[in-house]
């Protein structure tokens, strides 16, 4: 039996994140898109059968349980006298500090913290911005994660500002390549089906305004403008509601 870990490069004790931002990292490199040699193709299936163990939490138990049974100790287990680093981060009021501490607990199974300590830094310091304080890699990579586990908090708003900024980096920065469909799906599901009726219509209009300039597509950018349009007929603006009426129609034909 392989070893799915060191197939992902990634620790024993690596968190879903860590596993997940792994496999995408090195599906870059192997997918068969970006590579047409057999040698790849096949390194490209074992690290496509590694993921899907270690990303299922009941095959990743079993995986542990038969692959690792004879390693009884953990050598990953850390000293009772280590530095706590997320102690540290935490008795820490500066912005990076604060922002480290939300990958911090990203990376470690402390999903809940990570988005409690986004929305507060994001509504007390204005201007708060996740990208500022790491890489571009490291910001794409965990500011996916950061707006997936926003999504299934139902904190639409805050998922699609974060999801915003990763688009635009993109433009300017190709990073997630293939991968780059995904996050403009996710961005794509939050803006049709996540905020008319969940958030308030000056908050949605918001998002769906910013949308038209992230390259959805007519058919996408149509769509929006219905969605602005229904939400000035709701605050009493009939004007601006037929602007963006016509102007969907406009794209569509």
């Amino acid at each position: 039996m392989e070893d799915c870990y060191k197939i992902l490069g990634v620790r024993h004790d690596a968190t879903a994140a860590e596993i997940k931002r792994a496999y995408r990292q090195k599906a870059k490199l192997l997918h068969p898109d970006a590579s047409q040699s057999a040698e790849t193709t096949e390194e490209f299936r074992r690290l496509v059968k590694a993921y899907e163990i270690l990303s299922d939490v009941k095959q990743r138990s079993l995986f542990d349980e038969s692959y690792f049974m004879r390693h009884a100790q953990n050598r990953y287990n850390r000293s009772v006298n280590s530095f706590d680093y997320r102690k540290w981060l935490s008795a820490r009021t500066d912005e990076e500090s604060r922002a480290k501490l939300i990958f911090f607990d990203l990376m470690h199974n402390r999903e809940d913290d990570a988005v409690a300590e986004f929305k507060k830094m994001s509504m007390n310091h204005a201007g708060f911005r996740l990208a500022k304080w790491f890489t571009r890699e490291d910001f794409m990579d965990y500011g996916f994660i950061l707006a997936e586990e926003l999504v299934l908090r139902q904190e639409y708003y805050d998922a699609f500002i974060l999801l915003e900024q990763i688009i635009r980096m993109e433009y300017s920065y190709q990073y997630f390549r293939l991968f780059f469909p995904e996050v403009m799906e996710l961005a794509a599901s939050v803006l049709k089906n996540h905020l008319e009726g969940k958030i308030a219509d000056e908050l949605a209009l918001d998002c769906w305004e910013r949308a038209l300039e992230l390259g959805f597509g007519k058919s996408n950018d149509a769509h929006f403008l219905r969605k602005m349009a229904a939400a000035y007929r709701r605050m009493g603006d009939v004007a601006t509601a037929r602007i963006c009426e016509e102007e969907a129609r406009r794209i569509s034909s």
